[in-house]
């Protein structure tokens, strides 16, 4: 609870605060591994983002301990050996949503940003739907992470069993922010 107060508090600071401004605090975001040896996959349901219409920016942070997988191993593995929980606890995302159009009932938007997970930053273009619904909008999208691009060491031995290429699926149901 703390460590989410924490991001929340980060990503208010990090916009400010305004009537711009919508908030996204329990996103999900999914990542699917298919290797012919086995398959991998996991949600995380508390993912928080926040978009500030004024600059067209949008924040996403994210625990990586918050992942549930299906086999306690998986999760345990995921947590020590690859992603190293304890020395790189979250995922960060800034970007921008280039010409966000908040009258429009459906759009498509490429999303470039950064995104730092496991210590390392890397350029990212995510192609995002957008659909707006009663109070606020969902966005919506999928894109792929190589587990090289982020120095995520897989041990030779244990190579087949992870795919190179990771899927990540996302949605974030934005409302509008209220300053409490």
């Amino acid at each position: 609870m703390i460590k989410t107060c924490f991001l929340f508090f980060i990503c208010t600071c990090y916009f400010g605060f305004s009537q711009e401004k919508m908030i996204a605090r329990q996103g999900q975001v999914s990542f699917f591994s298919y290797t012919s040896v086995e398959n991998i996959e996991a949600v995380n349901n508390q993912v928080l983002s926040i978009i500030d219409f004024s600059s067209g920016e949008i924040a996403v942070n994210m625990l990586m301990r918050a992942f549930v997988f299906k086999k306690a191993l998986m999760e345990e593995h995921f947590n020590e050996s690859y992603i190293e929980s304890d020395l790189y606890p979250k995922l960060q995302f800034l970007g921008e949503i280039p010409d966000f159009d908040t009258t429009a009932e459906a759009q498509t938007k490429i999303v470039k940003g950064q995104m730092t997970l496991h210590g390392t930053t890397n350029d990212l273009e995510i192609k995002t739907q957008i659909e707006s619904v009663e109070n606020g909008f969902v966005l919506t999208g999928n894109f792929e992470v190589g587990v090289s691009d982020y120095d995520i060491n897989v041990p030779p031995l244990l190579r087949p069993n992870i795919a190179k290429v990771i899927n990540v699926e996302f949605r974030f149901e934005f409302e509008p922010y209220e300053d409490e």
